[in-house]
């Protein structure tokens, strides 16, 4: 009886300010799961599939061939193991899709960026032509131009690398020149025309001056073109040979041979997105403002 009461004496009253306080945060927390409903279930989407992937990776064999979804014992060295399999092949491939996205990315900033800036900042006859040939580019699908291409990079006997891959970025990409294009649109003139004043030339105005206001543009692009270097299959596929091949096409060799082994499909699948997943999340504030701050002026 003694014990009844003092419990009932150390319950919330209804209507106290403790029970008030909960209810309160119970609201709350209704309110953000309704108003961010749709976020949630994208975000779901988007994770289960990640999910999934880890915790077959740290299975074992005979678990990933059963109906289970969590793991009875977490094997971490299957990571290593799918580095390692086959004399270390996945790092040759790890090796060989950083040269291509590195590259591929470097010169079509080299390339890109004085074509962006003399389209937003010169004023000469067939300007605006010349825009709309870049954008008509942007709508000419690989797959039109690759027997051509082909023939052309086999008389250089470059076939069989990814040279012919990297060194196209060399004469611009044109979404990137597009995107660049627009943003430096937004950029007010006077800030180049003070620099012309204090004696730059116009390489120096664009590179002094111009440049580091569009740092957000040019990292969006950047990551743009490095993400579709590292996922890209097409290219590889077509172009190299077993010893230049990347990740994205020595991933489906490598499920070819282990295709029993889903553990370490899914460990040597997940060592493949993690890279451009983690570069995402480290620059994804600059990346989302460069996407965001460009502009529309034509």
């Amino acid at each position: 009886m003694t014990g009844t009461t003092l419990a009932t004496r150390r319950a919330p009253a209804l209507g106290s300010p403790a029970r008030r306080r909960t209810r309160r945060r119970g609201r709350r927390i209704l309110y953000w799961v309704a108003t961010h409903a749709i976020a949630i279930a994208l975000a779901i989407m988007f994770l289960a599939p990640l999910v999934f992937m880890f915790l077959t990776a740290v299975m074992s064999s005979n678990e990933t061939l059963t109906g289970e979804l969590w793991p009875r014992s977490w094997h971490w060295s299957n990571f290593g193991t799918a580095l390692t399999t086959d004399h270390g092949v996945m790092l040759h491939w790890l090796l060989n899709t950083l040269l291509y996205a590195v590259l591929a990315t470097a010169f079509m900033l080299v390339s890109s960026i004085p074509v962006a800036y003399a389209l937003a900042r010169f004023r000469f006859r067939g300007r605006k032509l010349a825009f709309v040939l870049v954008i008509t580019t942007m709508m000419l699908p690989p797959q039109v131009t690759i027997v051509p291409m082909y023939i052309v990079w086999a008389r250089f006997h470059l076939t069989g690398t990814l040279w012919p891959l990297i060194l196209p970025m060399l004469f611009g990409d044109a979404f990137s020149i597009f995107l660049l294009r627009q943003f430096l649109v937004t950029i007010p003139a006077e800030y180049a025309d003070a620099a012309r004043v204090d004696g730059c030339g116009e390489f120096a105005a664009m590179l002094r001056v111009v440049l580091p206001m569009a740092r957000p543009a040019i990292a969006a692009v950047a990551l743009f073109q490095f993400f579709y270097a590292w996922n890209d299959y097409f290219g590889p596929l077509i172009y190299t040979k077993p010893d230049s091949w990347t990740l994205a096409v020595g991933l489906s060799t490598f499920r070819a041979a282990h295709h029993v082994e889903w553990n370490l499909t899914m460990a040597a699948t997940l060592l493949t997105v993690l890279p451009v997943m983690v570069v995402f999340f480290l620059a994804q504030r600059v990346f989302i403002q460069g996407v965001t701050l460009t502009g529309v002026k034509g």
